[in-house]
């Protein structure tokens, strides 16, 4: 066993959905660097033009909606085999449930779910046909706590969790691992709406372990771990990122 080899990804081709900003375009950044062929999708092309263009010679750009399976089949039309999947799309309306319209709810589930299910469908039968392969599905720590306007969001995010625990199931035979990450607040598009807030911001900061906010370049050691071979073991997982969020009770520290 070349242990020095565990996190090589220089023969692997990674496909990362939502590269154009945020988890996803640092997740193609460190493919890249450990060597992975990146092809970097988004439904922004121009913003995922300069990701590529940033990366190099190792990053092709791909314009993807992933609400639309023919979207995905057009895009991926002329691209190689794909041994990594990384998928981060999300949304968010932050209303209370009662207050949220169906079009509004329809708009989360149509791109956190349904959108996230057409990509898996997509690229996993061409993973199972070679017996080979990496699915990395960003869920949340909102697939296990929730707040008031969060209701749909984590629904979505809860779902993605189970998706992606029958799909390890399913795929298990056939070589392909399916994994999940959840983060705790990241800064990225989606949550400009807290940083601009400063009491909600803070509040944040001050509920996870290190009392403060997660960088995007954060949470690319767990998918390097799990598109690489080091987690050759590891299916139907969920890895979380959260500066231990999950892991504390409350918001008060007893005076010891």
């Amino acid at each position: 066993m070349d242990y020095a080899k565990l996190f090589d990804l220089s023969d692997r081709v990674a496909l990362v959905v939502g590269a154009g900003s945020g988890i996803g375009e640092a997740s193609a950044h460190g493919l890249a660097a450990f060597g992975a062929r990146v092809l970097c999708a988004d439904i922004n092309a121009e913003a995922v033009q300069r990701v590529a263009e940033a990366i190099g010679d190792h990053a092709t750009p791909l314009v993807m909606d992933i609400r639309s399976a023919e979207s995905i089949a057009q895009a991926l039309r002329e691209a190689p085999p794909i041994d990594v999947l990384v998928c981060t799309p999300s949304i968010n309306v932050r209303k209370p449930l009662l207050q949220l319209s169906e079009e509004e709810f329809d708009r989360v589930v149509s791109l956190n779910l349904r959108g996230t299910f057409l990509v898996l469908r997509h690229v996993a039968q061409g993973m199972a046909a070679r017996k080979r392969g990496s699915i990395i599905v960003f869920s949340s720590i909102r697939g296990d706590v929730v707040e008031p306007g969060q209701g749909a969001y984590a629904a979505t995010k809860a779902g993605v969790r189970q998706l992606c625990r029958a799909l390890a199931a399913e795929l298990g035979p056939h070589n392909v691992r399916v994994n999940l990450i959840a983060p705790g607040i990241v800064e990225t598009p989606l949550t400009a709406q807290i940083r601009n807030h400063p009491d909600w911001y803070r509040a944040y900061a001050e509920k996870n372990a290190f009392k403060r906010w997660a960088q995007p370049h954060e949470m690319v050691g767990a998918v390097i771990f799990l598109a690489s071979d080091a987690s050759s073991y590891v299916t139907g997982s969920v890895v979380y990122v959260d500066a231990g969020w999950t892991a504390q009770d409350g918001r008060f520290t007893p005076p010891l």
